[in-house]
């Protein structure tokens, strides 16, 4: 297994750390469930403002539809023997990523407590008081792109004066999109895990900055997991129900973990045994994967190695994965495997094509994960996670869908 990584050969690991029945493990941890149900309170108390401030969001609730994937099913999975379905994070509102689940949620955390402090009610029609507020506090984040959106775009909307610290691998145009919006962004010669310390020194030196630290917060982590409240409502206005012969997989792109892990620890919790999740990196850096493995967790770089952390996939191009999340994904995430690149182009390519359906080739990690992971002939339903990919500029998308396209043909 270690030369295949060594030699960026797409592998799957089954991870038979993960525990048959989570409960137990879960119960030994410092957050729960009702900590999950907290976040979820928290989000519907924000949602007045929310709704004011992003008129996108009709109920001022950030969620994503859930759809059937019937053409891409029948298309490129044939055979398949249970329903395939895609949760479309890629087009979450704000952000248009998966990252705004946790990020936005941290923002709101920290609002609130700030808003606690100076007795400033949350409500909507408090918006100029809490601007006024916020106005002498920063908000800071390290990211390779889209927690950068999400943080950044939510903060400023609020009245926090916005950082974004960037990694050499984030995209120009979101840059551009979050100066657009009046953030602040550093650009850094390193990679994620570079950019992040350098975030979290800059944080040190001011008492009114709060650094959203992907690699370790728990607030993140959180807003991630009330994905699992949220879906269990709408498998039940779409009548699905998950059982011991009807069980449900989960195949999830995987960076430094937080977002992913966030899920998997929420849907263990409403599912228990029942849910099984896998978790997908690229061939060039699977740090999740080898911190697993080799239970080094976050001390783990891929760099030691001889794997280089190189990937278009920017969303997921992380040399070490999150020592608060890995330790816990050795017990709760059910199985890990690589992608290469170019596969990604021709997914995000297959799923244009089949459901015309708009991502980042970062998002399309999880698409082969049936395949991938042997789960062919589980009967059951599977959801493909789409983490990004509806802010990407139409010429920018265009170049990547021709780009899929050719490699489809020359395959």
């Amino acid at each position: 297994m270690m030369q295949k990584l060594r030699n960026k050969i797409p592998v799957y690991y089954e991870n038979r750390e993960a525990m048959e029945n989570p409960a137990k493990y879960l119960e030994g941890l410092s957050i729960h469930l009702s900590d999950i149900i907290e976040a979820k309170e928290r989000m519907t108390r924000f949602s007045g403002i929310i709704r004011t401030l992003f008129a996108e969001t009709s109920d001022g609730i950030i969620e994503s539809p859930l759809v059937s994937a019937f053409n891409l099913q029948k298309q490129y999975f044939v055979g398949m023997k249970g329903k395939l379905y895609l949760k479309l994070d890629s087009h979450l509102a704000v952000a248009g990523s998966i990252k705004a689940r946790g990020g936005i949620y941290e923002v709101l955390k920290v609002t609130e407590s700030i808003l606690n402090e100076h007795s400033v009610k949350i409500s909507e029609d408090h918006l100029g008081e809490i601007r006024s507020c916020l106005k002498d506090y920063t908000l800071s984040v390290a990211s390779t792109g889209n927690l950068g959106l999400s943080i950044g775009i939510m903060s400023k909307a609020l009245g926090f004066n916005a950082i974004v610290h960037m990694s050499k691998e984030a995209k120009q145009w979101k840059k551009d999109r979050l100066i657009r919006k009046g953030v602040q962004v550093i650009e850094h010669d390193g990679d994620f895990t570079f950019a992040a310390k350098m975030g979290r020194e800059q944080a040190l030196k001011n008492s009114h900055e709060h650094f959203v630290d992907d690699e370790n917060s728990k607030d993140l982590f959180l807003g991630y997991a009330v994905a699992a409240l949220r879906i269990k409502e709408q498998f039940e206005s779409l009548d699905i129900h998950i059982t011991d012969n009807q069980k449900l997989y989960l195949y999830l792109p995987c960076g430094v973990g937080g977002s992913p892990g966030g899920i998997t620890f929420g849907f263990k919790h409403i599912f228990g045994e029942n849910v099984k999740c896998y978790f997908a990196e690229p061939t060039n850096c699977p740090s999740m994967l080898m911190g697993v493995m080799t239970k080094k967790f976050g001390s783990l770089n891929v760099n030691d190695y001889g794997i280089d952390n190189k990937t278009r996939l920017d969303g997921l191009a992380v040399a070490s994965p999150s020592n608060f999340v890995a330790p816990m994904m050795e017990k709760l995430c059910d199985g890990f495997y690589t992608v290469e690149d170019d596969d990604m182009y021709r997914y995000l390519y297959y799923l244009k094509k089949s459901e015309n359906i708009k991502i980042e080739p970062s998002a399309a990690a999880g698409i082969p994960g049936v395949k991938h992971t042997g789960n062919m002939d589980k009967e059951g339903y599977h959801i493909i996670w789409t983490t990004g990919g509806l802010f990407v500029p139409d010429d920018i998308y265009d170049r990547m869908y021709r780009e899929g396209e050719c490699l489809c043909h020359q395959k």
